[in-house]
């Protein structure tokens, strides 16, 4: 006679009861992946307590192999965190605005250096700077373009070069524009192109709310702002893209899009810039008419001013990166005063979607912009921040 351990082991792999072995299979493997990422930890490295930008970019300056950081007027060599002036260093009170709100990298000249770019006070010129080459000195200076509006300016490949290009508005002439950067090696130059001529859209130099992402599933990304979206044509220099009304929430950050509950058509993720919340708009279509439906994710801390959208726990869904601004308006903001936060939210998507939060930090936050990227080389996303609380590395360990 069997016993009762083996009349179970038979019942589970008789041909009758197969059907069960993939919810088996399926349960294991959520069960694995929740523990995954409950064992996920970050180790905090502190560059800098000083308020020198609102936004980090990283990139191997010195070509060591290594990847240093890029803040405002300084860059910050691995793996010791030496700091290095770029330009003449500048160190700003966290109860004033600086000039340096977001920070990104790349081969501009394609000389094989890491040059750096500086998105300063929304309206104000954007520059990028040349690498020396290990020469020394200051970095030589080149304007990309002389008004850069809205505060959540992002570096995104809109042509399908290969290249990054800024998008972004012009509040002096009222445009929503994007400008292309240098195709060729050795050039310097940049050329704007009109996204939307509407003067009354999106074109404030305080504009909030900007995203880049296929809302149609045409094929091609589209730009989307609070109060709509412009259809991408086929030619991305061509002017005055084709405007749809959306209402797509209060003023926010970076604007993520995906397709949240896995219905097939893209939905919008954001957070609001100076108050509490975090929300996705689901796309919800009737015939030809597209409605969008609001989601909260969490509203537990406020002045989520920068965020990033990416897979942390390597379960093949991108998760929301994000924290609070520390003082984004000088401690007048709506929670000021509240610990500077920093999560990621684990993404579960499907019909009801899941957002798990996990708390990364409570004394650091978030700035205008951050990177998350392996900076250590382990396999393991690392999340870099700038505000005004400092510079910070968040290394991913297991």
């Amino acid at each position: 006679m069997k016993s009762i351990k083996n009349r179970l082991f038979f019942s589970v792999s008789s041909t009758p009861f197969t059907f069960l072995l993939p919810a088996f299979a399926c349960f294991l493997s959520v069960a694995c992946a929740q523990n995954k990422s409950r064992d996920i930890k970050f180790r905090k490295h502190v560059l800098s307590n000083e308020y020198i930008s609102e936004g980090v970019a990283v990139g191997d300056v010195n070509k060591d192999g290594k990847m240093d950081i890029l803040a405002g007027t300084y860059w910050f060599e691995a793996p010791d965190w030496k700091k290095h002036e770029i330009i003449p260093g500048e160190q700003y009170d966290t109860k004033t605005y600086g000039n340096s709100f977001l920070n990104f990298s790349m081969d501009v000249n394609q000389d094989g250096w890491i040059d750096y770019i500086r998105v300063g006070f929304p309206g104000k010129a954007t520059h990028w700077y040349e690498n020396p080459k290990n020469k020394g000195g200051y970095w030589k200076e080149h304007l990309i373009y002389p008004n850069v509006g809205n505060e959540s300016p992002s570096m995104v490949d809109i042509d399908g070069d290969g290249r990054l290009d800024l998008l972004c508005n012009d509040p002096v002439l009222k445009k929503n524009i994007w400008v292309k950067s240098p195709v060729k090696k050795g050039d310097t130059t940049w050329t704007a192109y009109t996204i939307s001529s509407d003067t009354l859209q999106s074109t404030h130099m305080f504009t909030h709310g900007l995203g880049y992402g296929d809302i149609n599933g045409d094929g091609r990304k589209d730009v989307v702002v609070r109060e709509g979206w412009w259809e991408a044509p086929v030619d991305r220099t061509q002017p005055d893209w084709t405007f749809h009304k959306a209402d797509l929430g209060a003023e926010c950050s970076q604007m993520h899009v995906m397709d949240v509950d896995q219905d097939g058509d893209n939905d919008v993720i954001a957070a609001s810039a100076h108050n509490y919340g975090i929300w996705w708009y689901e796309q919800v279509k009737n015939g030809n008419d597209i409605t969008w439906k609001k989601h909260e994710i969490f509203t537990e801390f406020s002045q989520s001013h920068g965020s990033f959208f990416t897979d942390i726990n390597k379960d093949g869904y991108p998760d929301l990166i994000t924290g609070k601004r520390y003082y984004a308006h000088n401690g007048h903001d709506p929670g000021a005063e509240e610990p500077a936060v920093l999560y990621w939210f684990e993404l579960k998507p499907g019909k009801t979607p899941q957002w798990i939060p996990h708390l990364v930090d409570n004394n650091s936050g978030a700035g205008l912009n951050l990177v998350v990227q392996d900076i250590t080389k382990d396999k393991l996303a690392d999340i870099i921040i700038g505000n005004k609380k400092g510079v910070f590395i968040f290394e991913q360990i297991r």
